[in-house]
């Protein structure tokens, strides 16, 4: 039989000989609060929980308290925009504890050490399609093997990683990096197949059995303007341009390069453009900076490697060597105008960077399959109208990063597998979020956040080396401490050193339990709690 471990009390001596409990207008009580950066995370990961082990100095129980949602940290700590770190209630303090710089030293510590991922499940006979070897399909292959379901993953490309390889360049995701974390995931079992076109997904369900199928087909396809052009003019579309990058075949695009658009594949293409010899690559956005899509950290890697930027213009005309910009304005909703006023820009290629589209000639029979303005339309749990067919990632509208691409390839998981058993997924009820304002942070004292090192950037000029650099393990140690649980007990002991009453039993395995008979529901141990873990309730009547 199963005892509770031992409690531990104080001895305060006679403060116990009188039963305090019927004073009480309130109670304490001990909560579990989702912490914001929990809330924030596109892949679902359990940060806190992984940052807790970290700061333990426990990095392997770290990363696999991590590898639960996502196998992919080493590749996340380098790519993520971190949305986690502009929920984090640091922020309020001093600065945001530095969650994806340690999400990559744990990454970077399971490869050096070897550390493999959890075995795959016991298998259910069950067969499971997915289109798609980018973050979603790769992600969504690791959870069902988990489940025990057989994966066949097929992609189009010579080589796995979607975007991830053929949209994000080497100096940001180093190519040794991507292929371990996702050799981990073919190692559970995965078949394999690549350079295989799915061009009908009813012919290819039928073909190879399938239960289920999942849909994970990246936006590929560079959008393309109409812009006037001249016979010798060189125009590229930004996708295809890093693709051929990629391949180790560049394109040769002179010494002034011009890239048309402002979000983050923009500034790839610039930086790209840089190392490939360009001496000038030029960036024309037809809004202001404040309008500008691409993340702060990109725009200011690419300003720092020589990038420059013409604001308020649109290319009007291509020519062999030149370009006619117009001049904008924006009105007064934020939108730009037209001013009439032109001017010349010399170039000997032009970039563009305008967006992408997802090919989804693939569902052309699939008639049931709703497709509004370039996109799936799929459910709560990412199943489209089409019997046992998912989606997700690029094909789905959603914000187009490769973590929330994680988080569909895990959610669209646990769909099929439900589905494919018959069951009925149970809706999971989430904790009130931990606010700012439950904390007590007196006792967290000022901390600053620690700043990656850089490679320098005289070596960046010709070159594809990674540009920011890992945390070492005392400096990746020192950030993970800087978290302040948020509405979680760490077991700081405060209640049970403060309460007055010596109600606090604490057990040996770390928990705590309030002593009824004693509390007499003053509420020092809930104003004192760092973390926001004890909140007082009405007493029942």
């Amino acid at each position: 039989m199963n005892q509770r471990p031992f409690a531990i009390t104080l001895d305060v001596g006679s403060s116990r000989s009188n039963h305090t409990g019927s004073w009480r207008v309130e109670r304490p009580n001990y909560v579990n609060r989702l912490p914001p950066c929990n809330n924030a995370c596109p892949a679902g990961e359990n940060i806190q929980g992984w940052l807790y082990e970290a700061e333990s100095g426990d990095y392997e129980a770290a990363w696999r308290t991590l590898v639960e949602e996502n196998p992919f940290p080493a590749i996340m700590g380098r790519i993520c925009f971190h949305p986690c770190e502009s929920a984090c209630n640091r922020v309020q303090v001093d600065e945001a504890v530095g969650i994806n710089a340690v999400e990559r030293f744990l990454g970077d510590y399971a490869l050096e050490h070897g550390l493999r991922l959890p075995d795959a499940g016991p298998a259910t006979g069950k067969r499971v399609l997915v289109v798609g070897a980018g973050p979603a399909g790769l992600s969504a292959a690791y959870h069902l093997r988990r489940q025990g379901h057989h994966v066949r993953l097929v992609d189009s490309s010579a080589q796995l990683g979607g975007m991830m390889r053929y949209g994000i360049p080497a100096y940001r995701l180093p190519r040794a990096v991507l292929d371990a974390e996702i050799q981990r995931v073919i190692d559970m079992g995965v078949e394999v197949m690549l350079n295989h076109n799915v061009d009908d997904i009813e012919i290819e369900r039928e073909s190879g059995r399938f239960d289920a199928i999942f849909l994970a087909v990246g936006a590929q396809l560079g959008k393309r303007v109409n812009i006037p052009a001249g016979d010798s003019a060189r125009i590229l579309d930004a996708v295809s341009f890093l693709h051929e990058v990629a391949d180790e075949n560049p394109p040769l695009l002179g010494r002034r390069v011009v890239i048309y658009g402002g979000g983050d594949t923009a500034m790839d293409a610039a930086r790209t453009a840089r190392r490939l010899g360009a001496t000038e690559a030029v960036v024309v956005y037809r809004r202001n900076q404040e309008k500008m899509p691409a993340h702060v950290e990109e725009y200011e890697q690419a300003l720092g490697e020589g990038v420059t930027m013409r604001w308020l213009s649109t290319i009007n005309k291509v020519d062999a060597d030149k370009i006619v910009i117009e001049k904008m304005r924006l009105n007064a909703e934020g939108f730009p105008e037209a001013t009439g006023e032109y001017e010349e820009l010399g170039t000997d290629a032009v970039v563009l960077a305008l967006g992408q589209d997802t090919d989804l000639s693939l569902l052309a029979r699939a008639s049931d399959i709703e497709v509004n303005d370039g996109s799936v339309q799929v459910a709560e749990n990412l199943m489209t109208n089409g019997r046992g067919i998912f989606a997700g990632g690029d094909a789905v509208p959603a914000e187009r990063t490769a973590t929330v691409a994680v988080g569909h390839g895990k959610k669209a998981a646990r769909g099929i597998d439900a589905y494919v058993r018959g069951a009925t997924p149970e809706p999971v009820a989430k904790h009130a979020l931990a606010e700012f304002a439950t904390l007590n942070t007196w006792y967290y004292s000022d901390a600053e956040r620690t700043q990656r090192p850089e490679l320098e950037k005289v070596r960046r000029q010709d070159n594809f080396e990674e540009v920011v650099l890992g945390l070492t393990e005392r400096n990746a140690l020192f950030e993970a401490r800087r978290c302040m649980s948020c509405g979680n007990c760490f077991e700081c002991d405060n209640c049970f050193g403060v309460c007055p009453d010596n109600a606090v039993l604490k057990f040996s395995d770390g928990t705590y339990e309030f002593n009824l008979d004693y509390c007499k529901g003053c509420g020092i141990c809930a104003h004192e709690c760092p973390c926001g873990a004890i909140e007082m309730v009405p007493e029942r009547i």
